[in-house]
């Protein structure tokens, strides 16, 4: 290998190693009002899909994508009401428990305001009045296939698909479990913790969105049990305008084991508030900033100024 080679494998590596970690956290707000969202990547893309879970077939997504580690907080959405005047309500457990109590209409103000206040265009449309509207072939962003999702947002609830890889799939094994434990066996019911094979369920309470059971293949924690989740998709697959019967997934604290299988989906109005249903952020790969490239660049040539200058030093 030369040292064109050489520099160009290490530059590689170095932008492997700056884009590709598999968790990682953004940041939201500013002050006392600022709160990270850890995100995990989802990789594999164009995986096998399920044929024994539900919807069938599922969890086949042809792209890499992140979602995030745990549920949205309480505390989460406090700060963004303070950022962002949003006015979303939620049930009062405590700022680190899953934010419930909060419609499908209010959970994509939430995301919208993840993306508007951080540059990036909303997820969801809504008009002046305040209503729901799916996006029209003129507006950048539109996407034929998905009404309800501008594909320039960076932020958004994940998809039936997206939601289910991230529960059910194991990249290594390239296999897909029954519960979101990374197994086929039902999952050690408790009301805190994250021992391996364990999920917050037939209790009382929900646990800290940290502390929501054991994790998933791809290290995501509480898609069994906790609460159950807001996706994106209608209850009929498609996304259908007005938004009706949104689909739910997970599984709450109350609940049996059941609810936790890849079998069990759920559907509520999409105005519909109650204290059993949370969010998790979905989100795209980030794209490289430019001081992240200028890095790398800078990187390589002073590699290459160094290989230069060692072998003037030995021609002489």
């Amino acid at each position: 290998m030369n040292q064109w080679q050489t520099l160009a494998a290490a530059a590689i590596l170095l932008f492997a190693a700056t884009f590709s970690e598999p968790s990682f956290a953004d940041s939201f707000g500013s002050g006392a009002n600022s709160f990270d969202i850890d995100f995990v990547t989802i990789g594999d893309a164009g995986n096998a899909e399920d044929l024994g879970g539900f919807p069938v077939p599922a969890g086949k997504v042809e792209y890499e994508y992140r979602i995030a580690k745990f549920e949205v907080s309480e505390g989460m959405i406090d700060a963004a009401n303070a950022n962002g005047d949003l006015g979303i309500t939620h049930f009062g457990r405590g700022p680190s428990k899953p934010a419930t109590s909060i419609s499908w209409f209010e959970a994509t103000r939430f995301v919208n305001w993840l993306n508007t206040s951080t540059g990036s265009p909303p997820a969801y449309k809504y008009d002046d009045s305040g209503t729901f509207q799916g996006w029209a072939p003129s507006d950048p962003g539109y996407d034929s296939n998905n009404l309800y999702r501008n594909s320039l947002a960076k932020y958004f609830l994940p998809s039936t698909d997206e939601w289910y890889k991230a529960a059910y799939y194991d990249p290594i094994a390239e296999v897909y479990y029954d519960f979101p434990t990374g197994s086929d066996e039902t999952p050690v019911p408790v009301s805190s913790g994250t021992a391996s094979g364990t999920a917050v369920f037939l209790g009382s309470e929900p646990a800290d969105i940290t502390q929501a059971g054991g994790p998933s293949p791809y290290g995501t924690v509480g898609q069994g049990g906790n609460a159950m989740e807001w996706l994106e998709t209608h209850f009929n697959q498609a996304d259908h305008l007005p938004p009706a019967l949104m689909r739910v997934r997970g599984g709450f604290f109350r609940q049996g084991s059941d609810f936790l299988r890849a079998t069990s989906q759920g559907r509520y109005r999409a105005n519909l508030d109650t204290n059993s249903i949370s969010i998790r952020v979905a989100s795209r790969i980030p794209e490289p900033t430019a001081v992240a490239l200028a890095l790398i660049v800078l990187t390589v040539l002073l590699a290459l100024r160094r290989t230069r200058s060692v072998a003037a030093c030995n021609t002489v």
